[in-house]
């Protein structure tokens, strides 16, 4: 009998100790006494309004500071549409530091979203719906392999005085391009940079017509096909010299 009440006293005795942290903890108790009243913010802060970030956090940060749940918190920063990452901190006794890298746009992606500096794909912001830049596309499994090859052929392109402004990579595993030019580049699945080299070789050549190719089918193991579109009008100059 003793020795269970000796239990019972013990039990007790814990349970006023740890009630009262588990309260604290679970915001019961204490959010007035210790509230989070500070908002600190790190990083380039250019594109995500103060409103939204202040908004995302406010329900977190009224549990107080002990009581606060930082991975959620860090979740909502991270569900806006401009934040690529963030952390979320705290700070004794009544501020919450938030750190967060915002997305870069590279290029599109597909119809509707955009790829970040970063690898990463993100929904088009509003404002950037018709925004100038690169168009990618493929699976999403081979956003690097993609932009790998972008990079790539523009090098190539460059001293023909050509910019490449499409790169699709399709469900079979065929590259497509598309150069500012006008000019549709298909390449294939194999060998996608000899072939782009060999062609880019004979450009220059090819150029010298006033003639625009409109296509230029890669798929050959030993040459290509090109289609050729309408010689421009011929100008008055030319038309005095002939």
């Amino acid at each position: 009998m003793n020795a269970l009440l000796r239990m019972l006293a013990w039990l007790l005795a814990l349970s006023l100790v740890v009630l009262p942290v588990v309260a604290v903890l679970n915001g019961w108790v204490g959010t007035e006494r210790w509230p989070l009243a500070k908002l600190r913010v790190h990083g380039e802060f250019k594109r995500v309004p103060a409103e939204d970030l202040q908004q995302a956090l406010l329900p977190y940060a009224r549990s107080g500071y002990f009581a606060v749940k930082l991975q959620d918190a860090q979740r909502a920063i991270e569900a806006l549409p401009w934040v690529e990452s963030a952390q979320v901190r705290k700070q004794w006794p009544d501020v919450l530091e938030v750190h967060i890298v915002e997305h870069k746009p590279f290029a599109r992606w597909g119809n509707d979203r955009l790829l970040s500096e970063q690898g990463r794909l993100f929904a088009v912001p509003h404002g950037l719906e018709s925004a100038l830049l690169p168009e990618l596309e493929g699976p999403e499994a081979m956003t690097g392999e993609v932009v790998e090859l972008y990079n790539e052929s523009r090098a190539l392109f460059a001293p023909a005085g050509v910019d490449v402004q499409k790169v699709v990579l399709d469900a079979r595993g065929s590259w497509l391009l598309a150069l500012d030019n006008g000019t549709e580049v298909v390449i294939g699945r194999t060998d996608a940079r000899s072939r782009l080299a060999r062609f880019v070789r004979v450009l220059p050549q090819l150029t010298r017509t006033q003639v625009p190719i409109v296509r230029a089918d890669l798929r050959y193991t030993n040459g290509f096909t090109l289609s050729w579109g309408t010689p421009p009008p011929a100008t008055k100059q030319t038309q005095d010299r002939t």
